[in-house]
């Protein structure tokens, strides 16, 4: 009672043919199928649209933060001045 048998599914396929008709399922299906390739298209456009920004761009080089001054130089300077 909680599933749909093979025979509701050909019960199902059947009064969508009579309804529809084979010709306007297959432009639906063609249809369908140019959509999913359009958008897989501008997918991959975006990502190589992606990978040419970052190829124009240079790199930004960062510098490493000055490390702290051991104990005795901070001392020292403070002699010397």
């Amino acid at each position: 009672m909680g599933g749909m048998s093979i025979w509701h599914w050909l019960l199902v396929l059947v009064i969508v043919l009579v309804i529809f008709g084979t010709k306007r399922l297959r432009n639906i299906g063609s249809d369908l199928g140019a959509a999913v390739r359009d958008f897989k298209k501008g997918l991959n456009e975006g990502a190589e649209d992606e990978k040419a920004d970052k190829a124009d761009k240079p790199e930004q080089l960062r510098a490493d933060p000055p490390a702290a001054a051991p104990a005795g130089k901070s001392e020292s300077r403070d002699r010397a001045d």
